[in-house]
Parts: C-alpha cells; sequence; structure tokens
C-alpha cells in the first residue's frame, strides 16, 4: 500500500495502524470522518514515527494521542 498519496483510504488506514500500535481502548476517537484530509501529512508524519520507534514507553504514547486531538476536526 502507497501512503505517500493522501486519501480517505490511507487515511483510515493510517488510523486503525495507530489506533492498534498506540493501544487505543476508545476507537471512536480513530474514526477517519473525524479528521480532516488537510492534515494527513500530519498524521502521516506520527504514523512514521510510531512505526520506526516500535514500543513506546505510556508517557509517549500519551504524548501521540495529545498530538492526535489537536489535529481532529
Amino acid at each position: 500500500m502507497n501512503l505517500e498519496n493522501p486519501s480517505k483510504e490511507n487515511l483510515q488506514f493510517i488510523l486503525e495502524e495507530l489506533a492498534e500500535r498506540l493501544a487505543v481502548v476508545n476507537r471512536s476517537i480513530m474514526d477517519a470522518e473525524d479528521y480532516d484530509i488537510s492534515k494527513y501529512d500530519d498524521i502521516k508524519f506520527m504514523y512514521d514515527m510510531v512505526v520506526q520507534k516500535g514500543k513506546l514507553s505510556a508517557s509517549e504514547t500519551q504524548a501521540f494521542i495529545q498530538e492526535l486531538r489537536t489535529v481532529r476536526k
């Protein structure tokens, strides 16, 4: 899957992967409809960082979730 191109499908995939990797309990905050496609690059950057980092500490996980809140509609 090529995630370089902003699309609703790619955004949905990234958010689902982030929810899994960050162990988000309330998955409703990860609904692609709640995110503007214009913020795709920011979300993709976060996704790339999480994938690269691998295992995150609890504080890192909280920081990523907080950052996702800032890019929600």
